[in-house]
């Protein structure tokens, strides 16, 4: 056993089981006389369920999760050249929603469904596969402890957004007097300028639409809630009224019984006088 096929392991199984499984492939290393890699073992964290999540598709849709860190990297590098970003963008939207509605789907097929919270780290941290190579590669391996996110729209690499140098660079020419490289450098600073100014208006309208739509499922949560509401409102106003009913019939049966236990007593009696009747009729019969 090596420490990678040790993180290999502990990071493939379910989180409920990554504790027992550090300390027994922390125990198996010690066991072999390997401290330092017992010690390595025992100091990998418990992935979060989003990082878990994440963690699957790197091993259970390696293809899908391959293609989408590709197109990071031609993102990465058309950033630096400044063309073809658009149809880029659109295959990486594509990708991250079918990756995380499949990271959704595994997990709870797995038995641990992931909540609107935990999806949204998944989301962000293929996001940020794409921009930041570092994590890309850290995606690639299964073994994240914790969700990524990249800040900003700037991919990892480029600290300065495209045409800043020659912005710079410009604005050298225009102190020695170099009136013709400045307004050449002007011209690609502004081109670089509205590609970037592009690429934030898709960003934006993309974020747009992903707030329409969870302000839609919000809305439809607030219908549902209602309509259970309602519902529950009315199955109270039957039971109410079936209570009503069975009190009433149970009022009903009440006083039948209580004719009935009468009607009995009555037919008693008369029968009681009819015998004495009949009795007082042969006595006379026989003295007469």
């Amino acid at each position: 056993m090596d420490f990678s096929s040790a993180a290999d392991e502990l990071y493939g199984v379910q989180p409920a089981q990554f504790v027992a499984t550090r300390k027994r492939l922390a125990q198996d290393a010690k066991a072999a006389g390997d401290g330092p890699l017992a010690k390595r073992i025992g100091a990998l964290r418990r992935p979060t369920l989003s990082a878990w999540a994440v963690n699957l598709l790197a091993r259970s849709a390696a293809g899908e999760l391959g293609r989408l860190l590709d197109v990071g990297d031609e993102l990465r590098s058309a950033w630096g050249s400044g063309g073809g970003l658009g149809d880029l963008e659109q295959r990486r939207a594509r990708l991250v929603g079918s990756l995380v509605r499949a990271a959704g789907e595994l997990a709870a097929q797995a038995g641990n469904p992931l909540r609107e919270q935990a999806l949204r780290e998944v989301e962000d941290t293929l996001q940020a596969a794409t921009v930041d190579a570092g994590i890309a590669e850290e995606v690639r391996e299964g073994r994240l402890p914790q969700p990524r996110s990249h800040t900003g729209f700037v991919p990892a690499g480029f600290p300065m957004a495209p045409g800043a140098e020659e912005e710079e660079e410009g604005e050298k020419a225009a102190t020695v007097k170099e009136p013709r490289r400045a307004r050449s450098n002007v011209t690609r600073t502004s081109a670089a300028r509205a590609r970037r100014a592009e690429t934030l208006r898709r960003r934006a309208e993309e974020a747009d639409r992903k707030l329409a739509e969870r302000r839609e499922r919000a809305d439809e949560a607030k219908r549902a809630a209602g309509e259970a509401s309602a519902e529950v409102g009315r199955l109270r106003h039957e039971l109410e009224q079936a209570v009503a009913e069975r009190d009433a019939a149970a009022r009903r049966a009440e006083r039948a019984e209580q004719n009935r236990a009468r009607a009995e007593e009555a037919a008693r009696e008369a029968g009681a006088a009819a015998a004495e009747a009949r009795r007082a009729a042969d006595r006379d019969a026989r003295h007469g």
